[in-house]
């Protein structure tokens, strides 16, 4: 196996990108592919504070620790903890029910809003039996695991839904706003099911972008494949065609942001490795809505595999 640093350009090879890639700045995108691992956590907003954690094993335990640390910080001041949660990673979710569970710490408190549900074609969300769904997950690995005497009540966790998801944001704001929105970066870009594709809506007009709420969204190509890749052995005819999906006014509602970043395959591969750079390094632009992280306080932790340099690696 060689494996070579990436090139700045297609050098004696030009192309343009394929037809579904929203966003082709191809000279952004070389900027970006040459960042070193060295560099990344530099940023001209020391607010956005992206910070490299070498083995999952560390990544996960900081991520669930993160998490126990905000309830508890809430529940000691005697205040609610409104909190955006996304469904995967799900390693963090059983470290933090261990430590919960452990210390005995009261969650009814907390008050949770998942960040999105897949929808069938009409916007049918799925429903909880469905292996797949998000909330099957998310009670699986993390409510229902957690001591009933601690747990938070049932009517105080939210899931976006066919028939709450135009209301959705007005029941984040009617919470209070979030103390914390957790998350990723999809392949495209996407944070929550929030897709590359949407921003050609808006024109470019970051203000307006920045307002959108929670609706139903189609997913992203990239999308279909990254979700069949990591939940689905690769099945893309098992992953639904649209979502419900909070919108980047929620996100920028919450009072901090912490999103990691753990897209490492293994073996030196990562799908993540690319965008990881576009979304914290290239311009804010509706066409990478995670971009938008970029101009406002919260943590951007990126596993180490993911940050390592990109690279042509071919036999």
């Amino acid at each position: 196996m060689s494996t070579l640093r990436a090139e700045p350009s297609p050098g004696s090879f030009p192309f343009e990108l394929a037809k579904f890639i929203t966003y082709r700045d191809r000279e952004v995108c070389e900027r970006v592919r040459r960042i070193r691992k060295q560099d990344i956590c530099k940023h001209s907003n020391p607010a956005f504070r992206i910070k490299v954690i070498e083995d999952a094993e560390t990544f996960y335990a900081e991520f669930a620790s993160d998490l126990v640390g905000r309830i508890q910080t809430a529940r000691d001041a005697g205040k609610k903890f409104v909190a955006i949660l996304p469904v995967g990673p799900t390693p963090q979710y059983e470290l933090a029910v261990r430590k919960i569970n452990e210390t005995r710490l009261s969650c009814k408190h907390v008050h949770t809003f998942n960040m999105d549900e897949y929808a069938d074609e009409s916007g049918n969300t799925a429903p909880l039996s469905w292996p797949g769904s998000f909330q099957q997950a998310m009670m699986e690995n993390f409510f229902l695991k957690i001591d009933p005497a601690l747990r938070p009540p049932l009517d105080q966790i939210h899931f976006p839904s066919k028939d709450n998801i135009a209301s959705y944001s007005r029941m984040i704001e009617d919470a209070g706003e979030a103390d914390v929105c957790y998350g990723g970066i999809g392949w495209c870009g996407h944070i929550a099911f929030w897709e590359a594709h949407l921003g050609l809506e808006f024109g470019g007009d970051l203000a307006a972008f920045r307002k959108a709420r929670a609706r139903l969204v189609e997913l992203h190509p990239m999308t279909i494949m990254q979700n069949a890749l990591h939940s689905f052995s690769g099945d893309w005819s098992w992953v639904p065609p649209q979502a419900c999906s909070i919108g980047p006014r929620d996100i920028l509602g919450a009072r901090d942001r912490s999103f990691w970043l753990d897209g490492y395959i293994g073996g030196g591969v990562s799908w993540q490795r690319f965008i990881a750079r576009l979304v914290a390094h290239g311009p804010v632009n509706p066409l990478v809505p995670g971009s938008i992280l970029q101009e406002v306080p919260g943590s951007y932790t990126i596993m180490g595999g993911v940050a390592d340099d990109v690279v042509i690696a071919m036999k």
